[in-house]
C-alpha cells in the first residue's frame, strides 16, 4: 500500500537527481542568453518561437520531474528534510527562468502577422492555443524587473506559507480519548472516523477533531492572510478587478459560465436539504444533521472492502466501460502507483500526480476499507487517466484548467457507483445511492459553501488581517447559507479552512468551484454515454485528449454543450435530484 518513486529518482543524493539538477542551470541559462540576443526584432519569428517552445517544453518536463520528486516525498513524510531541501532549491532556481519567459511574451506582441506564423509550421500550430493564451497574459504583466521580482519573492511569501500550513496539518497529532484510553492520533485518521459505523466515536473524533485546531489555529490563519494578502496585491498589479476574476481566466472559464451554474446550484439546494433532513431523520436527529454526522453509514449493509478486494472492484468494473480504462488501472495498483496506507506524517485525503516526463501518475489516498475509499481510488485513478490521455501531448499542451481538471476522476467514480448499484440488493442500494448522493453534496452544497467563504475572506482582507475568530464565523455564516436547515446550526464546521489545502494555494485560488463543474459537466456526460454506449468511447478520450490546448466553453461544444445555458446545468442537477428521491423512497 506504498507507492515506489524509483521511476522518477532513486534518491535525493543519486546521480541522475543530481546531474538534472545541474541541467536545469544550464538551460535556463541558456535560454535568458538565446532571449536576450535574439527576441529584439520579428525577424525569423517562425524558428524563434520553434526554437522557444522546444526549450520550454524540455526545461519543463525536467523542472516538472525534479518537483515531482520532491513535493511527492514530502506528501507522505511531511519531516524530510532532504525533499525540502530539494523543493526550496529548485523553487529558487526556476525564478530565473522567469527573465526569458517575460521576454517572450513581451516579444510576441511586436508579431502582426502573428496568425501567419502560426499557420506557416505544423509544430506552431499544434501549439496555438498556448501561444495565445501567452499573448493574453502579456497584457497582464509587469515589466521585466518587476516579474522577476514577484517570483523571488513568492519563495519567502506564499510558497513559505504553504509549506508551513502542509506541515502544520502533515504533523498535527489529535489527542482523543476513546472507551477510557487516551490516544494521539494523526488528523486524517481521526477525520475518517466520521466514516464510522459508531456515532461514539465519530461524535467524539468531531469533538477532538475541533479542540485540537486550537494548537495551529493562530498559525494557519497568519499563513492564510500572508497567501491572501499576495494574492489581493497581485491581482490589482496586474490589472484584475479581483482575485475571482484572475482566476477565471487562468481557469479558462467565463463569468457568465460560473454564474450560470451558481443559479442553477442555487435553484437545487432545497432538494439536498431535503436528503440532508431525511438522513437526520434516520439517525434519530430532529434539528437536522450534525456535521459530525454528514459521512455517517445509511443501511445495515457493512460494505467493507480489503484493499485486493478494492482493486478488483475497481479494475472490473471499469472493464464495463473500455479495456483501455481497466488495463490502465490494474497497472497503476500492480506497478506501486499508489500509496494508500494513512499513516503519521502523511498528509490526509487523496490526490493524483500525474509525471507527464515519464508518462506515469502517482496517487495519494488515506484508505480505510470502506466504499467511499473506493470511490475515492476510483476517483484519483480517473485523473490519472486523463493525464495517460494527454502523454503523447508536449509538456505545454498537457496542462488542463482546474474545472476540468475533475472530468475524468468524477466520471470514473460514477461508473463504479452505477456498477455497483445495477448487482445490488435494495440494502446495498440504499447503502451505495447514500454514498453518492453524500459526495454530490460535497461537491455542490458544500462546494457553494466554501466559495461563499473564499470570496468573503477576498473581499475582508483588501481591508484587515482576519483573527481567528472572524474566519471562523465566516465559515459558519457559509455553511449556514449553503446548507440551510439541511444541517443542525449547533455542530457544524468553524475551523474547515484550516484542515482544507486548497486556501493556501496563491496560484490556484477558489479551488472549490472547479469541484461543483467537474459534477456537473461529468453528469452531463454519463447522459451522453447512457444515449450512445460504446460509441462514446472514442469521443470521451478525445474530449480528454484537447483539454489542454481549449477554453471550456469550446470544450462544451465539442460534445455539444451550452455552458452559458442554466438548463444545461439544470439537466446535470436533476440527476442528481432523481437520485435523492429514490433514495428517501427505499428508505421510506
Amino acid at each position: 500500500m506504498r507507492w515506489s518513486l524509483d521511476n522518477l529518482y532513486t534518491s535525493f543524493e543519486s546521480h541522475e537527481f543530481l546531474r538534472d539538477n545541474e541541467i536545469v542551470v544550464s538551460m535556463i541559462e541558456d535560454l535568458k542568453e538565446w532571449a536576450k540576443n535574439n527576441l529584439n526584432s520579428s525577424e525569423n519569428a517562425k524558428e524563434k518561437i520553434e526554437h522557444y517552445l522546444k526549450h520550454s517544453n524540455t526545461l519543463g518536463d525536467l523542472v516538472y520531474k525534479i518537483m515531482a520528486y520532491a513535493e511527492l516525498s514530502l506528501s507522505v513524510d511531511a519531516k524530510n528534510q532532504s525533499a525540502l531541501n530539494s523543493l526550496e532549491k529548485i523553487e529558487r532556481i526556476i525564478t530565473e527562468a522567469t527573465e526569458p519567459e517575460v521576454i517572450f511574451k513581451r516579444w510576441l506582441k511586436t508579431i502582426d502577422n502573428l496568425d501567419d506564423v502560426i499557420n506557416s509550421s505544423e509544430f506552431i500550430k499544434e501549439h496555438e492555443f498556448h501561444l495565445k493564451e501567452l499573448l493574453n497574459q502579456s497584457k497582464h504583466m509587469l515589466s521585466e524587473q518587476e516579474e522577476i521580482i514577484i517570483a523571488k519573492m513568492k519563495n519567502t511569501g506564499s510558497n513559505a506559507w504553504a509549506k508551513l500550513q502542509e506541515f502544520l496539518t502533515s504533523t498535527h497529532l489529535v489527542e482523543i480519548s476513546l472507551n477510557g484510553e487516551d490516544k494521539k492520533l494523526p488528523l486524517p485518521v481521526v477525520r475518517n472516523m466520521a466514516f464510522s459505523e459508531d456515532p461514539y466515536i465519530r461524535k467524539t473524533a468531531y469533538y477532538a477533531e475541533l479542540k485540537s485546531y486550537q494548537k495551529i489555529e493562530n498559525s494557519s490563519a497568519a499563513a492564510l492572510n500572508g497567501i491572501k494578502g499576495e494574492v489581493i496585491t497581485l491581482a490589482k498589479l496586474r490589472g484584475y478587478a479581483s482575485p475571482l476574476e484572475m482566476t477565471l481566466d487562468s481557469s479558462r472559464m467565463d463569468l457568465e459560465t460560473l454564474n450560470a451554474m451558481l443559479e442553477a446550484i442555487k435553484e437545487y439546494l432545497p432538494y439536498f436539504r431535503k436528503y440532508l433532513k431525511k438522513k437526520a431523520e434516520l439517525l434519530g436527529h430532529k434539528n437536522g444533521l450534525p456535521f459530525y454526522d454528514i459521512f455517517a453509514p445509511i443501511g445495515k449493509v457493512n460494505m467493507k472492502f480489503s484493499y485486493d478486494e478494492a482493486r478488483k472492484f475497481i479494475v472490473d468494473n471499469f472493464r464495463k466501460f473500455s479495456e483501455e480504462l481497466s488495463e490502465f488501472a490494474d497497472n497503476a495498483f500492480e506497478n506501486k502507483w499508489i500509496d494508500a496506507e494513512p499513516r503519521e506524517g502523511k498528509r490526509g485525503g487523496a490526490f493524483c500526480y500525474n509525471l507527464h516526463p515519464i508518462k506515469e501518475s502517482r496517487i495519494l489516498a488515506n484508505f480505510d476499507g470502506s466504499f467511499s475509499n473506493v470511490t475515492t481510488l476510483a476517483h484519483e485513478l480517473g485523473h490519472a487517466y486523463h493525464g495517460n490521455c494527454l502523454m503523447n501531448e508536449t509538456f505545454a499542451n498537457s496542462h488542463y484548467p482546474m474545472p476540468i481538471a475533475e472530468t475524468a476522476s468524477i466520471f470514473c467514480e460514477n461508473l463504479i457507483i452505477e456498477a455497483a448499484l445495477k448487482v445490488a440488493t435494495k440494502e446495498e442500494k440504499i447503502v451505495i445511492l447514500e454514498n453518492s448522493i453524500q459526495s454530490s453534496t460535497q461537491t455542490i452544497v458544500d462546494i457553494y459553501s466554501r466559495f461563499l467563504f473564499e470570496d468573503e475572506l477576498f473581499r475582508r482582507r483588501e481591508d484587515h488581517y482576519l483573527s481567528v475568530n472572524e474566519l471562523k464565523e465566516i465559515m459558519l455564516d457559509a455553511q449556514k447559507k449553503a446548507y440551510g436547515d439541511g444541517l443542525d446550526h449547533n455542530y457544524l464546521h468553524p475551523y474547515m479552512w484550516v484542515n482544507k489545502p486548497h486556501y493556501y494555494y496563491a496560484d490556484a485560488n477558489y479551488y472549490n468551484f472547479p469541484y461543483a463543474f467537474g459534477e456537473l459537466f461529468v453528469r452531463g456526460l454519463i447522459a451522453e454515454y447512457r444515449s450512445r454506449g460504446n460509441s462514446f468511447v472514442d469521443d470521451y478520450n478525445k474530449l480528454l485528449s484537447l483539454t489542454g490546448k481549449n477554453n471550456l466553453y469550446d470544450l462544451g461544444k465539442i460534445m455539444g454543450f451550452d455552458l452559458h445555458s442554466k438548463d444545461f446545468w439544470r439537466k446535470s442537477l436533476e440527476m442528481i435530484k432523481e437520485e435523492i428521491e429514490e433514495f428517501i423512497s427505499l428508505v421510506e
